[in-house]
């Protein structure tokens, strides 16, 4: 336990300060970084959300629950929060849309910092917290540049991308996803901002699958495209396999982008593999590595693209 303490400790020490310097109150602290302890632990203003990793061990069910409630009790003490405070999920491999699907009824979030905009997070009801922090960069990246612009958010999830958007001076934001929920999500942030005209900012549920053939109402400066891995969802009409037919969905959205426009395009598929077919349509720059945040140790979190035409 001695060993986490001090790694833990280490990684608060620098990037709390880093995190201060950015402005941003959520960050990760501390990611897999010792085999024996298969947490990732992340900081979200005054709370602390943990995943657990399954991973093989020999230890008793109430050994490991010895072993899980020290590890919190670390964390609680490292970080200076309530045990409280802390909140613990269980990860394992998932399947089709799992990770988005609501176990808990007894909600509870907060609003957090970025960059000086506003996002909700929930650390109860489902296994993620409504903000991927590893995308953060590529929101900024986004955010510088979207000034004067018409930007499409795809499988939008809670809108972090169409918030960042907004507060970079898009003139048009549409955020799109087949889910009610996480639409209702995105409003709520871009309002929380103060982004609610309805004629500027538009959240439309849709099967992306078959909204992308479908007849082109608009032209965008920026596309955002970071779709599933895999899903399986009885709301599609269609499977979606990313490695398999992310060359066709690119190429549908290639046809909504203004020809000076740029797509960005990511995806968590750890063996993911760019179909040689788009580059050799389109100008296709791999940004993975600008892409990976500070605080993520793991340099395989996400693949991503910039392509433009």
């Amino acid at each position: 336990m001695q060993d986490f303490e001090n790694r833990l400790r280490k990684n608060f020490k620098h990037i709390s300060k880093w995190a201060r310097r950015q402005k941003i109150t959520c960050f990760r602290v501390y990611d897999l970084d010792i085999p024996s302890y298969p947490l990732c632990v992340d900081i979200y203003g005054d709370y602390v959300h943990v995943a657990e990793y399954k991973a093989n061990h020999s230890l008793t069910d109430e050994e490991h629950a010895e072993w899980l409630f020290g590890s919190l009790q670390v964390i609680a003490t490292v970080l200076e929060v309530n045990l409280d405070n802390v909140f613990l999920k269980l990860r394992e491999r998932q399947r089709g849309t799992s990770q988005y699907e609501r176990f808990s009824h007894d909600s509870f979030g907060t609003w957090v910092d970025e960059f000086g905009a506003k996002l909700w997070v929930n650390f109860t009801d489902y296994l993620d917290t409504g903000l991927f922090l590893d995308h953060r960069p590529t929101r900024l990246m986004v955010r510088n540049e979207s000034d004067g612009k018409r930007v499409l958010n795809l499988f939008s999830y809670t809108g972090a991308f169409s918030v960042q958007a907004a507060m970079g001076g898009a003139v048009r934001v549409d955020t799109i996803d087949m889910s009610q929920t996480y639409l209702a999500w995105a409003e709520k942030n871009m309002a929380e901002n103060g982004f609610t005209d309805a004629s500027s900012y538009k959240f439309l549920r849709e099967d992306i699958l078959q909204w992308l053939p479908g007849p082109l109402k608009e032209y965008y400066d920026i596309i955002v495209f970071d779709p599933p891995t895999f899903s399986n969802s009885k709301k599609m009409k269609e499977i979606l396999d990313i490695q398999r037919d992310h060359a066709y969905l690119i190429q549908l959205c290639m046809q909504a982008l203004k020809p000076d426009g740029v797509m960005y395009f990511s995806n968590n598929f750890r063996n993911f593999k760019m179909d040689e077919s788009v580059a050799n349509v389109f100008k296709v720059k791999d940004i993975t590595k600008q892409t990976i945040p500070e605080d993520f140790r793991n340099q395989q979190i996400h693949h991503c693209f910039k392509i433009t035409k």
